[in-house]
């Protein structure tokens, strides 16, 4: 049989069990018509790139199907008279992955993160605030400002008067 990911945006004020009942009454309509259902993935609330029937967000249903085209035909016909449904799109593919989508993996590695920790452009992972006023640190401090840096460089001279102490010659 031929092999679809389908994915439906459901309206926002509908609640998690009512996406839940509809995952369950779409997965019977392609069961009644020869089909199985091999994954089924809620994706949770999500913000629209843009507004669909005056929503900012959807909830995310997505299904992996093994099914004759017929099943697939009649699902989308219970999608379009559905109510809640403001968005689907089914395609076929050439086969089923197994592993969780790139979905449900990025959300699981923005979850596994501690609240607070960060990682730096070098790859440290660093903690939660500093104790330090914001943009100090002990490198920064140590070295010197920039107009300084600069004068150096250039050999310019430096607007701050010199005070120099010379030996008296006896």
């Amino acid at each position: 049989m031929p092999l679809y990911e389908s994915t439906l945006i459901a309206r926002p004020d509908i609640s998690g069990q009512q996406v839940e009942g509809l995952s369950e009454q779409f997965q019977e309509i392609v069961r009644d018509n020869g089909g199985a259902v091999a994954k089924t993935e809620y994706w949770g609330l999500r913000s629209l790139t843009y507004r669909i029937k005056k929503n900012r967000k959807g909830h995310y249903l997505h299904m992996q199907i093994d099914a004759p085209a017929a099943a697939i035909a009649e699902m989308e016909r219970n999608m379009r008279i559905n109510e809640d449904v403001m968005r689907y799109l089914t395609i076929k593919v050439d086969a089923l992955d197994p592993e969780p989508s790139a979905v449900m993996q990025s959300k699981g590695s923005r979850d596994s993160r501690g609240r607070g920790e960060y990682r730096s452009r070098g790859g440290e992972h660093g903690g939660g605030r500093r104790d330090g006023p914001v943009g100090s640190s002990d490198a920064a401090s140590s070295e010197k400002p920039a107009a300084a840096k600069a004068d150096e460089d250039t050999g310019a001279a430096k607007t701050e008067p010199e005070t120099e102490t010379k030996a008296v010659e006896d």
